[in-house]
């Protein structure tokens, strides 16, 4: 393998690692708050990006391309984010001690709910937003690899979600007390800290999140009704493999996975990929269950 080719692979394998670490972000983001193993996220990041799609298609006619591109994010992550607060509402917030098992059903359920509108809604014709610079012919070169400016836009965004979720659950008070919730959600109430209201602000930012990964990766990744499935199943093994409930570590563990599906290639035919995913989220729960960078003490005080 020539340089050139192992860097092609490293370039495709980041960009694949960055899109499953935002979906692992999204998982943590509401079990660190409510202990849910939220198996919709997949489908927030398809409905951002169908949504994102629709608009776009409104508006280039008629705004600016920038413009009307920025709109078109700004309302999909706005119904997004609106539609996972609903779910919560309406799903989620009447049950009182929930069993785990419970909860993993209901967000299944939940899924399939999601994925059969989108399928009334947009059809099951696969669809793409346009790429944010260049086209699809587009491509910048490095050390004599190739790669579309697009994958700038998913790294750039990836790098400020991680950065400005930290800041958010460090600087603000929000943030501080969904901390808290994590910690112990009994000591936060009796700190007065309303959980309820929380656990619907991290569905709120879940889906935000999964929002806004959908339209950046829709111009690579191009975009159908029944993706979500998929990209849960993957957000889950970069979760599971980075320590559940470790948003940094889901990075690292994002990064991980993408590189090893990328380069999985060379020793296997390419519909095989996906088997890569499900190999690493064995291994990792017969052999290190609290993740590659989860201290087991950490682990231990899991509910999950």
């Amino acid at each position: 393998m020539s340089f050139e080719i192992f860097l092609q692979y490293c370039f495709s394998g980041i960009t694949l690692g960055s899109i499953y670490a935002v979906v692992a972000i999204g998982f943590n983001i509401i079990y660190n708050t409510t202990g849910i193993i939220n198996f919709a996220q997949g489908e927030f990041v398809v409905l951002g990006a169908l949504c994102a799609i629709t608009f776009s298609r409104l508006l280039i006619p008629v705004l600016p391309f920038a413009l009307a591109m920025s709109i078109a994010v700004i309302l999909a992550v706005v119904i997004t984010t609106f539609i996972g607060g609903l779910i919560e509402i309406v799903f989620i917030k009447w049950i009182n001690n929930p069993t785990v098992l419970r909860l993993v059903i209901i967000t299944i359920g939940l899924s399939f709910l999601l994925r059969e509108t989108s399928l009334h809604v947009w059809d099951e014709k696969v669809r793409a937003l346009k790429y944010f610079t260049g086209t699809e012919v587009s491509s910048i070169s490095l050390l004599g690899a190739h790669f579309s400016p697009q994958v700038l836009w998913v790294l750039g965004v990836t790098a400020v979600i991680v950065i400005g979720l930290g800041l958010f659950f460090r600087l603000t008070l929000t943030g501080r007390a969904m901390r808290a919730c994590a910690a112990s959600s009994n000591a936060a109430r009796l700190c007065g800290i309303n959980i309820k209201m929380m656990v619907t602000i991290s569905f709120m930012i879940s889906a935000a999140i999964g929002a806004l990964a959908g339209c950046v990766t829709s111009p690579i990744t191009q975009t159908q009704y029944n993706m979500g499935s998929s990209l849960a199943i993957k957000g889950f093994v970069v979760a599971i493999l980075g320590g559940l409930g470790n948003s940094f570590a889901a990075v690292g563990a994002g990064l991980i996975l993408g590189l090893l599906e990328s380069f999985s290639i060379v020793l296997l035919p390419n519909a095989y990929r996906d088997v890569v995913a499900i190999i690493i989220l064995l291994g990792i729960l017969f052999f290190k269950p609290s993740g590659l960078f989860a201290k087991k003490e950490e682990s231990a005080l899991k509910e999950f």
